[in-house]
């Protein structure tokens, strides 16, 4: 499955990792005492929320070979009425795709891999090295 190491020094939050063998960087805000030399960690989190939800999309898309040019996801991680952290997702299909198959595409990203992960949690297991 996938796998991905963090490093952090004492500059700061600036964190280096590498995801699946891409360096990436993240970073705080300046609002938060961060460089904004990256995105934050929430924002990766709806990074792999959108590719997920759009790579998913477009292999559905693909199979049944529907018209599909275009599948846009915007994400926003707010809070609900209750307090609890609460993703907005909205979908952007364009083509000449009918209402019928939106609506199973719409059904389809409720199921992508890491909606399903969200939504169940996920364990987390922490020990020292």
């Amino acid at each position: 499955m996938a796998r991905s190491t963090a490093h952090i020094g004492k500059d700061g939050y600036t964190t280096s990792m590498d995801v699946g063998g891409h360096a990436l960087l993240a970073d705080e805000p300046e609002r938060n005492g961060g460089r904004d030399a990256g995105p934050a960690p929430y924002d990766y989190l709806l990074a792999g929320l959108g590719a997920c939800t759009a790579i998913t999309l477009r292999m559905y898309a693909d199979r049944k070979q529907w018209p599909v040019d275009a599948v846009d996801v915007d994400l926003h991680l707010t809070h609900a009425e209750d307090g609890a952290l609460l993703i907005r997702r909205t979908l952007h299909i364009t083509g000449t795709v009918d209402e019928a198959q939106r609506a199973r595409m719409m059904e389809i990203a409720e199921k992508t891999p890491v909606t399903l992960t969200l939504k169940a949690g996920t364990r987390i297991d922490t020990a020292l090295g």
